[in-house]
């Protein structure tokens, strides 16, 4: 199986093993973290091992290879066609897009537990994906902060989620509404993926397909597309 099939099952059973709730033939995030889970195969003792995990009224979040298929004790709360994309074409040299003001970049902090709850608020407000009190904790998160000496609120970050071996997933790429078009989120993600391939590994990252316009950002920032997967959220009965 290559590292990035499968990929919320693979990272739960290696390198992101340390979050990861268990039953059977399931693996989950702890709840603080994120609510994505998987199971070893797409099938009756996959879903039945997830009902372990699962509080009832729960939900859990699934990367499928087929779009969902009603399953009983489960309901469908929303999902959409998912995209998988690596960067895996060494670095490219990107060149500053021509309808972004070349304004002064503010300095590019690293982000933490301190950071938290602003994290928390700034995924909320333009949601890029889930994000939990502990999410930072996946891996190494970079933000703008507006005002002098950047101590003003945060106004963009991009950071670190899943990790299989070889790969790391680039996520919660985002920007406040109100500083949109300056160039911050495109920095930052450049900046979380010259991290990775220092380390030797090669960036990837989930993207609806119904995304267009940020599904062309990524092709210029060195992306492909992989596969097609599914994102579906259910809530157990």
């Amino acid at each position: 199986m290559h590292p990035l099939d499968n990929v919320i099952w693979q990272a739960l059973t290696t390198r992101d093993a340390q979050f990861a709730q268990s039953f059977d033939e399931s693996r989950r995030f702890v709840y603080e973290v994120g609510p994505l889970g998987a199971f070893r195969e797409d099938g009756p003792r996959g879903y039945a091992s997830l009902t372990g995990l699962v509080e009832a009224g729960g939900t859990v979040g699934l990367f499928l290879d087929e779009p969902y298929e009603s399953r009983a004790g489960w309901t469908f709360v929303v999902g959409a066609p998912l995209l998988q994309m690596v960067a895996d074409n060494g670095t490219v040299q990107v060149g500053p897009e021509p309808h972004i003001p070349q304004l002064p970049m503010p300095e590019i902090l690293e982000l933490g537990l301190p950071d938290s709850r602003e994290m928390i608020e700034l995924t909320a407000l333009t949601k890029p994906g889930p994000f939990g009190s502990r999410t930072h904790e996946l891996g190494t998160y970079l933000g703008v902060r507006s005002g002098v000496r950047s101590e003003g609120k945060l106004i963009a970050m991009a950071g670190e989620r899943l990790k299989v071996p070889g790969y790391t997933e680039v996520s919660a790429v985002c920007t406040h509404p109100e500083h949109t078009g300056k160039g911050y989120a495109r920095v930052l993600m450049m900046e979380v993926m010259r991290r990775i391939r220092e380390r030797g590994e090669t960036p990837f990252l989930h993207v609806r397909q119904d995304n267009v316009r940020a599904v062309e950002i990524y092709k210029k920032l060195g992306f492909r597309e992989r596969k097609l997967g599914h994102f579906a959220v259910l809530r157990k009965a």
